[in-house]
């Protein structure tokens, strides 16, 4: 199985400190009639970290089960915790996910060599398809172009990596260096990387215009170059002020709640946005003619 195209970073739902299951399956349903090309829950934009064991387990049973094998479930299963991200990854596969998303260890700050071997310990006991995430400004730790390399020769299931290290040159490094499947984290960034051989992205404005994110990729993936960029033009500031007006997934939770979608809700640290940010965003949603 390939994993290409728009990829969504699915939100996870919450309605009075519980996960919103009916909103979830709407979400889902939401996807698939777009044709968003794979499913990617408790990621970053998922709010992982406070999930408990239980609702993360459930969120990801859930979001296979509504998808019924149309699309790909790609499972967010990464962890500080090695152990951890082996229990998440192994339960990934039981529950029917195609591929795992594993982010690198935060807050460790592991040298190269132990985040070889925490993703090499996973990688010797589960033969899901498994893809890297490299977001150094989350995780205080960079994976290097060598170590994903050094990954990718050792175990062929390393099948990609999710490139948010908002520099062009490392992706260009790491092409040269191995075939692993290059995937962009930002927005922003998906055309640049895409012109120079990724495949797609992992995508956080596909909750809300997945139809134009997929028109973008999939004219890039066509080498209809002209098309993607006027699609990159037209999402832009999109891209750029959802993540960076407040923190993921700050802003696109509360623009997918100015549409009705989903429950204005988050779990702390993460709060409401600020009035001055949220009418920033207000603005720009209907400068899109999102709302």
């Amino acid at each position: 199985m390939t994993f290409r195209g728009t990829m969504v970073a699915l939100v996870t739902p919450f309605r009075g400190g519980h996960v919103d299951w009916d909103a979830l399956n709407k979400l889902v349903d939401f996807h698939l009639a777009a044709g968003t090309d794979a499913l990617v829950p408790c990621g970053t934009t998922g709010e992982s970290p406070t999930l408990s064991h239980e609702e993360h387990d459930d969120v990801i049973e859930a979001v296979v089960k509504r998808a019924g094998g149309k699309v790909p479930v790609i499972a967010g299963t990464g962890s500080n915790s090695t152990e951890e991200a082996l229990r998440l990854t192994l339960h990934a596969k039981h529950a029917g996910a195609d591929a795992a998303l594993m982010v690198s260890p935060y807050y460790n700050k592991p040298t190269q060599e132990g985040l070889y071997r925490h993703f090499a310990r996973v990688a010797d006991e589960v033969d899901v398809p498994i893809i890297l995430y490299n977001i150094p400004s989350r995780c205080g730790v960079e994976i290097f172009p060598a170590t994903v390399t050094r990954l990718r020769k050792a175990y062929p299931h390393i099948v990609g990596v999710k490139h948010a290290t908002g520099r062009l040159d490392d992706a260009s490094e790491l092409s040269t260096l191995c075939d692993i499947a290059l995937i962009s984290g930002d927005d922003s960034m998906t055309l640049p990387l895409m012109s120079i051989g990724g495949v797609g992205v992992i995508s956080v404005i596909a909750n809300i215009v997945p139809k134009e994110m997929k028109a973008l990729t999939d004219a890039a993936l066509a080498g209809d170059f002209a098309v993607a960029a006027e699609q990159h033009r037209k999402l832009f500031t999109l891209g750029k002020n959802m993540l960076s007006l407040e923190t993921n997934p700050i802003p696109i939770k509360t623009a997918m709640a100015m549409k009705g979608m989903i429950a204005e809700e988050f779990r702390l640290p993460l709060c409401p946005m600020a009035a001055s940010n949220r009418a920033k965003l207000e603005s720009t949603l209907k400068e899109a003619g999102i709302l």
